[in-house]
């Protein structure tokens, strides 16, 4: 039977995890190794100089095995693939992440982290996002017939498959895009505010950010922008092509 580990960066506890859980099922045996907290933004970071703290978890999906880890998303796949299973899964899926990551977002996602980390450890790995909105019917309708198709499609050293499903009425979806380029745009473009003078002349200071939604034609986040599934196929920085 196939091994299918799964993972996310919301946190064990995330709806998405659990609807990615339940979908998983149909093609394997599926284990959880998925951060004791939020982990957004992680990106494909681990650590090396503290200590991970590794718990059984019970899931309430029958008949999966559970594990948090209060690393990083990347963490926990290492954790699942050279601590829990000893062994390299055939199948690494991350998410479902609330919030897109498409376009430039790629770089900072932990949910794309830990997909390219189950790449790197020869893994074929899938990672999934979907709009940060509480319709979830295009991802309930084409979860898991993209699972199926993705699963069986090759993917070479070090790439990913990259799907982001629209947050909108499935009526107002227009269907599936394949093979999409990674935009160059973002969907925020992103400044920081002053929230709060400090002592000593500091300043504290939050991220916040003007919503975009122009990109190129051909691009995951051009294709999301007008309502369709978004599955591209992604190469982490540093990889040969």
């Amino acid at each position: 039977m196939r091994k299918i580990l799964v993972t996310n960066d919301d946190g064990i506890d995330s709806d998405g995890l659990n609807r990615l859980v339940r979908a998983a099922q149909a093609f394997g045996e599926v284990l959880v190794v998925a951060p004791d907290g939020q982990r957004s933004a992680s990106s494909h970071s681990i650590a090396i100089h503290t200590p991970l703290e590794v718990y059984e978890y019970a899931y309430p999906v029958p008949g999966v095995r559970a594990f948090t880890c209060n690393g990083t998303p990347a963490d926990c796949v290492r954790v699942g693939v050279r601590y829990v299973l000893q062994s390299v899964p055939d199948v690494v899926l991350a998410g479902i992440n609330y919030g897109y990551n498409s376009a430039t977002d790629i770089q900072y996602s932990g949910t794309c982290g830990a997909a390219f980390e189950g790449a790197f450890q020869g893994a074929h790995s899938i990672a999934v996002s979907e709009e940060a909105k509480p319709c979830h019917e295009v991802t309930d309708r084409y979860l898991a017939e993209l699972l199926e198709e993705l699963i069986e499609k090759p993917l070479s050293y070090g790439k990913i498959f990259n799907v982001n499903f629209p947050g909108c009425p499935l009526n107002e979806c227009k269907g599936i895009l394949r093979d999409l380029a990674v935009s160059r745009s973002m969907f925020y473009d992103d400044h920081y505010r002053e929230t709060e003078q400090l002592p000593g002349k500091g300043r504290r200071i939050m991220v916040d950010g003007q919503f975009n939604d122009k990109a190129e034609e051909g691009t995951d986040m051009h294709a999301l922008v007008n309502r369709y599934v978004a599955v591209s196929v992604v190469n982490n920085v540093g990889v040969p092509l």
